[in-house]
């Protein structure tokens, strides 16, 4: 497909013109901590990771309800309705902050990225250790780009324009950059996450792993990368790496006796769910945002949180996943997945920051990216078997085999010979899918890949309004500022 032509963008926000100008120009313009040693380097890339949650996009999915009873902002109206967002890039939970928190982020990967090779290694340790932080910064760097032009771009093969991959520090005030293609984008994603994983060495994170670029992580997101690009063959390889010979390893155990003791407690679950202790969390990120909030924004509506949950081919059985559940407003519920955490300004305050510690990689997604793709290559068995892996720990009460057989009858299709054995087990698989990330941050990127409409009610919880699967809403639009200081062409509507 024909690519638009490249235009100007500019990544600042235009609140910078307002309240900061004189005081930019009363500092040197390259006024950055002097990087002179790796410890400097390594502290600096604790910075590398996005602040944004992109949880908020689970309001524009078919799994949120018109709300009653809790805090409706207008920017939450706005997503909910698939409008363009216009509160600005400060406010928690929007494309705008998501936008500019992760080009902040990767602001910091590329300050290390730039001096990394001329800073001194006395040892061969030394060496390595430089390697590794290298290695971290190129895996944040493609990270945070592969998350940007997933939210502000098609999805991958559809064409159309992408975002900045922005691979320089700023040294100017108010730079401007080039907008690239998606496949563009997802070219240089691959280069920094390709020569992330030759270089990354978990040696040096063996203290605090969870909250790094570890092997395992950066394997699954290798995973992730490839499916969305629809490279099946390179994304079972790194799901194979990464699962290695007892995938079972990594995918937590709802049915086990910790986790059913622990739904009793709305505190005890989330900091079990969220522990770095437990194997499947690949990748634990601080998130600065109220979605894990009960008063605020969209949740699901009771009746269709309990079909979602019923909705199994195990007659008898429960699933574990359903429960616990916080009552949010009125009519709806939310899966207790998220620590409600919060940071004070100081010690004296009451002010601060609200905030959660997010999943961005576990052992379950990897392990369906496997799925999905034995399904697209017809591999039932193998398909199966993975998905027999998870539901022997979500499922319990009953026999939990599965078989094709079990699931033909599940979906009604005996004798449907056009409902073939693969379509049968990528429905399967999408439900699966929904259950497991249910209101944290991954269905919507599953509804762009997979096509799917998406029907939301209206505040008289009535009237029906529907996103159709090539609606151009389901882009972002690029933020304001940038569009109207950096002269880019908005995003089509």
């Amino acid at each position: 497909m024909r690519v638009r032509d490249i235009r100007k963008i500019l990544i600042v926000p235009i609140v910078l013109l307002v309240s900061g100008c004189s005081q930019f120009l009363d500092e040197v313009p390259d006024n950055r901590v002097s990087l002179d040693n790796l410890e400097k380097a390594a502290q600096l890339l604790t910075n590398g990771y996005s602040l944004a949650s992109p949880a908020f996009t689970d309001w524009m999915t078919d799994d949120v309800y018109w709300t009653q009873g809790t805090q409706i902002r207008q920017s939450h109206r706005q997503m909910y309705f698939w409008e363009d967002v216009n509160t600005g890039p400060t406010e928690l939970d929007t494309p705008d902050f998501f936008w500019f928190e992760t080009y902040k982020a990767i602001a910091h990967a590329n300050e290390v990225l730039a001096i990394i090779d001329e800073l001194p290694a006395e040892s061969a340790e030394d060496e390595r250790r430089r390697d590794a932080i290298k290695a971290e910064a190129l895996l944040i760097r493609a990270y945070g780009h592969f998350m940007l032009v997933n939210m502000f771009g098609r999805h991958f093969g559809d064409g159309g324009d992408g975002v900045p991959y922005v691979k320089t520090p700023e040294t100017t005030f108010l730079a401007e950059y080039d907008r690239a293609s998606v496949t563009k984008v997802y070219n240089e994603v691959e280069d920094d996450l390709l020569e992330g994983l030759e270089l990354l060495d978990d040696t040096f994170f063996a203290n605090s792993g969870k909250y790094h670029f570890n092997r395992n992580a950066a394997l699954a997101f290798a995973s992730r990368f490839y499916l969305y690009k629809r490279d099946y063959v390179r994304c079972l390889n790194f799901s194979n790496e990464m699962l290695g010979s007892d995938p079972s390893a990594f995918v937590r155990d709802l049915t086990s006796e910790e986790y059913i003791g622990a739904s009793s407690s709305i505190q005890g679950y989330p900091q079990l769910y969220a522990s770095p202790d437990e194997a499947s969390n690949l990748l634990l990120i601080r998130k600065l945002s109220l979605v894990q909030r009960t008063d605020f924004a969209f949740g699901i509506e009771r009746n269709f949180y309990g079909d979602l949950f019923g909705t199994r081919p195990f007659e008898g059985s429960t699933d574990r996943r359903e429960n616990p559940a916080f009552v949010k407003g009125e009519n709806t519920l939310f899966p207790v997945r998220y620590q409600n955490l919060f940071e004070r300004s100081s010690l004296n305050s009451n002010v601060g920051f609200p905030y959660h510690i997010a999943i961005a990689f576990r052992g379950e997604e990897v392990l369906l990216n496997r799925v999905e793709c034995n399904v697209i290559n017809n591999r039932i068995d193998e398909a199966i078997a993975d998905l027999q892996v998870l539901s022997e720990r979500r499922y319990s009460g009953a026999n939990v085999t599965l078989t094709i057989e079990l699931l033909r009858d599940f979906y009604g299709a005996e004798n449907d010979p056009e409902f073939t054995d693969q379509l049968i087990l990528l429905n399967y698989l999408i439900l699966e899918r929904r259950k497991e990330f249910l209101m944290q941050g991954n269905r919507w990127f599953d509804l762009k890949r997979f096509g799917i409409d998406v029907t939301h009610v209206e505040e008289d919880l009535e009237t029906e309004v529907t996103l159709d699967f090539d609606d151009p809403r389901r882009v972002f639009q690029i933020p304001q500022s940038a569009i109207e200081v950096g002269g880019l062409e908005p995003n089509p509507r």
